[in-house]
C-alpha cells in the first residue's frame, strides 16, 4: 500500500481519538504497518490505538516509547493459541472500565482515582454502584437514533421524531411549567413511589408496572416541583455490535486475551470449523438424590459416542438445607459424581465440568457474587477429573468469539414479587423479564435488600456490551427468548 496513503489513515485514526503522533512515533508506526495488506490496515490500526489509550498518557502527544508498547501488546494478543479457546472467568475476575465523561469512552479502573475493588465495600462504594449503572445507561441512551439531534439540512419531519432526555437540575432550575419532558429515573419506593435522580428525588402520584430498583424512562410535564408523568418506558437496548463499533475493541468480558474476542479472526475461523461443538447446561442438580445420579448416568451414556464440549452444572447441589452434615454429604456426592465421569473415557478426556454454587450450597453468604465451592469439598473430585473448574456464581464462560453468562438465582419469582404493579395474568413472563434484564444492563436489576449484591462487584453483575448467550438457572419454567442478538435461556432443572 502507498506509504502516503497509510501516512494519512494513520494520522487520521490518531486524531479521531483526541491523540497526536511525535514524528519518530510516526516513523515507526509506518515501519510496522508497510507489509499490513489493505484489507487489514484499519484492523489492525484500531488495535494499536486501543493499545495506546491504554497505556498512561501524560498528554496527547503520543510519545516513542507509548507506541512501541502499544506495537508490543498487540503482537503478543495476536499470537493466540489453543488455550484461548475456551475461558471460564469468575465474577472477580471480570475487569473493571469506569466511563469518563470527560473523555466519552470506558477506562480501566487503573486509569482513575477509583481505589481497588475490596470485598467489604464502604458508603461511597453504595452510591457509586448507582452512579455508574445510571451513567451506563444515560451513555447508551445518547447514541440511540431517537435521542441523537437531526442532522442539519434535514427534513423537517425528521426531527418531529427526535428526543431530547433532560436532567433533573434543568428541570429544577425552571419556574414556569415544562412540557413534553422525558427524564431517565430510577424507580425506587421510600413512603411513595419516587423516580430516583443522581442528584435528587421528584415525588411520582402513581405506580407503574416495573420492578423496583429499574431505570425507567419517564415522559410527562414538569410543574410547581411536581413531575407528572403520562407514560413509562425501559430504556432501548443495544446490540453488543453496536458497542463495539463505538469504543473498539475493548475487552469488557475479561478472559486472558488483551483485546475482545469478537475482533480475532482465528477464533471465529475455529469457530466456524468446530460447528459441532456443544454445551450441556443443567440446574439444580441434586447429586445426593439415587434417581439424579442415574439420570446423569443416562446422560453420559447418551453423549459417550459424541462428547460435549462443555457440561455446566448449576446448584443447588444437594436437596436438603443446609446443616452440619451438609459438608459430608457434599463430598460423598462429587465422589459419587467422579465415579460415573470416569466410567466414560471419551466424556473424562474430553469434556470440560463447570460447577456454579447456588443460594442453598454451603458458603459465606447469600450475597452476589458468591465465590467458588470450598476447595476442601471439591479437591478429591478435582484430582481425579482433572478438566473441571468450580467457579463463582455468576461465572463467564467464552467460547472461540462467543460469549455467555451464566448466573444461578430465583430471579423471576423475585422480579415479580417486586414490581411496583404485578403483571397481568396474560404477559408473557420470560418475554418481559429477559427485556427488562437487557434494557438495564444488569442481572440483578432488583433493591439490595431483596437481591443483596457486594458493592464494589456491582460491575461483575453488569451485562453490558450484551453476550451472546445469558444462563439463568432459574426455578421457573425453562424458557428459550431471542432479544437484541441475545439468547437467553433457562434450562432444566
Amino acid at each position: 500500500m502507498d506509504a502516503r496513503r497509510v501516512k494519512l489513515k494513520v494520522s487520521a485514526g490518531f486524531k479521531m481519538r483526541g491523540l497526536i503522533l511525535r514524528p519518530e512515533s510516526s516513523r515507526f508506526l509506518l515501519r510496522v504497518l508497510e507489509s499490513v495488506s489493505e484489507a487489514d490496515l484499519e484492523e489492525v490500526l484500531e488495535r494499536i490505538l486501543d493499545a495506546v489509550e491504554k497505556q498512561p498518557l501524560g498528554s496527547s502527544m503520543v510519545e516513542l516509547s507509548v507506541v512501541e508498547a502499544a506495537v508490543q501488546d498487540c503482537s503478543q494478543a495476536c499470537d493466540e493459541t489453543i488455550d484461548n479457546v475456551f475461558n471460564i472467568i469468575g465474577a472477580f475476575d471480570v475487569p473493571r472500565f469506569i466511563f469518563s465523561t470527560e473523555r466519552k469512552k470506558f477506562v480501566p479502573i487503573s486509569m482513575t482515582n477509583h481505589p481497588v475493588p475490596k470485598l467489604c465495600g464502604q458508603s461511597r462504594d453504595k452510591a457509586e454502584l448507582f452512579r455508574e449503572r445510571y451513567t451506563i445507561l444515560q451513555q447508551r441512551m445518547h447514541r440511540h437514533e431517537l435521542f441523537t439531534p437531526p442532522v442539519i439540512g434535514s427534513a423537517p419531519d425528521e426531527g418531529r421524531n427526535k428526543f431530547q432526555l433532560k436532567t433533573v437540575e434543568a428541570l429544577l432550575g425552571s419556574t414556569a411549567k415544562v412540557g413534553e419532558v422525558i427524564v431517565l429515573g430510577m424507580i425506587t419506593q421510600l413512603k411513595e413511589v419516587f423516580l430516583l435522580f443522581p442528584h435528587s428525588c421528584l415525588f411520582l402520584f402513581s405506580s407503574f408496572l416495573y420492578t423496583e430498583s429499574c431505570f425507567v424512562l419517564a415522559e410527562g410535564w414538569y410543574e410547581d416541583s411536581v413531575f407528572h408523568i403520562n407514560a413509562f418506558g425501559f430504556p432501548p437496548t443495544e446490540p453488543s455490535s453496536f458497542t463495539r463499533a463505538y469504543y473498539g475493541n475493548i475487552n469488557f468480558f475479561g478472559g486472558p486475551s488483551s483485546t475482545a474476542v469478537k475482533a480475532s479472526a482465528k477464533l471465529k475461523q475455529l469457530e466456524e470449523e468446530n460447528e459441532d461443538a456443544m454445551f450441556v447446561i443443567v440446574s439444580d442438580v441434586w447429586l445426593d438424590r439415587v434417581e439424579v445420579l442415574e439420570k446423569i448416568q443416562t446422560m453420559f451414556s447418551g453423549y459417550s459416542a459424541m462428547p460435549p464440549t462443555c457440561f455446566i452444572f448449576c446448584g443447588n447441589f444437594s436437596s436438603a438445607p443446609y446443616g452440619r452434615h451438609q459438608l459430608r454429604t457434599l463430598k460423598e456426592s462429587f465422589k459419587a459424581l467422579a465415579d460415573l465421569i470416569c466410567e466414560y473415557p471419551s466424556i473424562h478426556n474430553s469434556s470440560r465440568f463447570v460447577f456454579v454454587p447456588g443460594p442453598e450450597d454451603p458458603g459465606p453468604s447469600t450475597v452476589l457474587p458468591r465465590p467458588p465451592l470450598a476447595e476442601h469439598i471439591t479437591e478429591e473430585f478435582r484430582q481425579r477429573v482433572p478438566f473441571s473448574v468450580f467457579t463463582t456464581n455468576p461465572c463467564r464462560v467464552q467460547y472461540c468469539s462467543q460469549e455467555m453468562v451464566v448466573i444461578r438465582e430465583d430471579l423471576v419469582n423475585k422480579m415479580c414479587r417486586n414490581c411496583v404493579r404485578l403483571p397481568s395474568s396474560n404477559l408473557d413472563i420470560p418475554s418481559h423479564f429477559v427485556k427488562t434484564i437487557l434494557s438495564q444492563g444488569h442481572l440483578t436489576p432488583l433493591p439490595l435488600y431483596v437481591c443483596p449484591v457486594h458493592w464494589p462487584y456491582d460491575y461483575a453483575l453488569r451485562v453490558y456490551p450484551v453476550p451472546d448467550v445469558i444462563v439463568f438457572a432459574d426455578k421457573y419454567d425453562p424458557f428459550n427468548v431471542c432479544n437484541t442478538d441475545c439468547l437467553c435461556i433457562n434450562p432444566v432443572h
